[in-house]
């Protein structure tokens, strides 16, 4: 299909607005991890329950996600994930009138159910909206929205969520059940206008008419598709992608437990918004990061960044104090390109007729950020916050490795 100039602006900024929609909703769900604690009373290692709800959904819907975009087309399955991204939203209604966790976990799993749709379809979708030899720097800046999204979740929930202290152990029950309503009250406000947000948005996309390329697939390509995990740069990106998304949701899941342990007068809500600083700093990583992938390599930039988050990781280990504040604020800042860099150069070798259902692959492998809260929950409970981030650093020397060394073609 022929692409105008016009067709391929609104299809670029429509299809932006998507990463700020997802970048949003993630900068929510770390805050609302330590909300959860506070008010719900639960452990950190329950608490990762959420994001094995909220990621582990990625990994069940990506590959209907693929099929809906392959055999349709782009458009549909934007509009599929915006519609159960609005149907999250409020589900989140009954969770907070009856301030049940499991509810909570069910609504946070339809709502990203549908980023999961969105990010199968959005992250291959602006990767071909233009010449491939610049589909890195496009999904790198697009993703710079997503940024955005990052840094104005954490300052909202830190505002309307955490500034409502949780009430002491002995405190009375009159005053237990008015900080929890007050609090589950907000946390319904902020959701049911996002669900408003996204509803607006599917209008947009359902009048907006889309260049969508199609592709005539053949029996044998049909049949021969799985053989893209024979292509060695894809099949070590996925491992490099699930392994990457692991050590980020881990970074941001215990971001304010850490913070708050090892500066004890800083509070929850003051910690939320380092956690914004750090997602400006993620936000910032990329606008700075972007236009250097027009002199330096993706590849070597990927790897450089991801071996100084392992140095970091350990640095973490042994800090005490604000240091360790700044040097997790810089984490953020060194992931930046990594998820989206990590997909462009994956699906880069891939014959046409493979890129959906290898980009299915690749969103799957954001089940990552469902199994690694859990496990550094475990041991955060048993040795303290600082163990989880240890554990991150074999998540970053691996896709140190594979920006160095296996992201090249032979």
């Amino acid at each position: 299909m022929k692409i105008s100039p016009i067709q391929l602006r609104i299809a670029i900024a429509l299809v932006t607005f998507l990463f700020f929609l997802w970048g949003l909703s993630y900068g929510l769900i770390d805050v609302m991890n330590k909300n959860l604690q506070n008010h719900l009373h639960i452990t950190q290692h329950e608490s990762g329950y959420l994001q094995m709800a909220y990621f582990g959904a990625y990994f069940i819907i990506a590959l209907p996600a693929g099929f809906i975009a392959q055999k349709f087309s782009y458009k549909i399955g934007i509009l599929m994930g915006l519609a159960l991204y609005a149907i999250g939203c409020l589900l989140i209604i009954p969770a907070t009138n009856s301030a049940n966790f499991a509810l909570f976990l069910f609504a946070f799993f339809i709502l990203a159910c549908g980023l999961g749709t969105l990010e199968t379809n959005a992250n291959s979708y602006i990767t071909k909206l233009g010449d491939s030899k610049n589909s890195s720097f496009r999904i790198n800046a697009a993703q710079s929205f997503n940024g955005i999204g990052q840094f104005i979740g954490p300052i909202i929930a830190g505002q309307l969520f955490l500034s409502i202290t949780k009430a002491p152990k002995d405190a009375p029950i009159e005053m237990i059940e008015e900080l929890l309503q007050k609090n589950m009250g907000n946390v319904q406000l902020i959701y049911v206008a996002i669900a408003v947000v996204v509803f607006f948005t599917m209008l947009a996309f359902i009048f907006a008419k889309l260049p969508e390329q199609k592709e005539e697939i053949t029996t044998q390509q049909s049949q021969n598709i799985l053989t893209c995990f024979k292509n060695k740069i894809f099949s070590l990106g996925l491992f490099a992608q699930f392994l990457y998304i692991a050590a980020q949701v881990g970074a941001g899941a215990f971001f304010i437990n850490y913070v708050t342990e090892h500066n004890t007068d800083i509070s929850d809500s003051q910690a939320a918004y380092y956690f914004s600083i750090a997602l400006i700093a993620f936000m910032l990583g990329r606008i700075f990061t972007t236009p250097l992938m027009k002199k330096i390599s993706s590849h070597k930039i990927l790897g450089i960044y991801s071996m100084i988050n392992a140095l970091l990781c350990v640095y973490l280990y042994f800090s005490s104090g604000f240091s360790g504040v700044i040097a997790l604020i810089a984490i953020f800042f060194f992931m930046s390109i990594s998820f989206p860099t990590i997909f462009a150069i994956s699906i880069s070798t891939l014959p046409q007729s493979q890129v959906k259902f290898a980009s299915s692959l690749l969103i799957m492998s954001i089940v990552g950020g469902a199994i690694m809260p859990s496990i550094m929950g475990y041991f955060n409970d048993l040795y303290g916050t600082s163990m989880g981030y240890l554990i991150l650093t074999i998540c970053f020397l691996f896709v140190s490795y594979y920006g160095f060394i296996g992201s090249k073609e032979k």
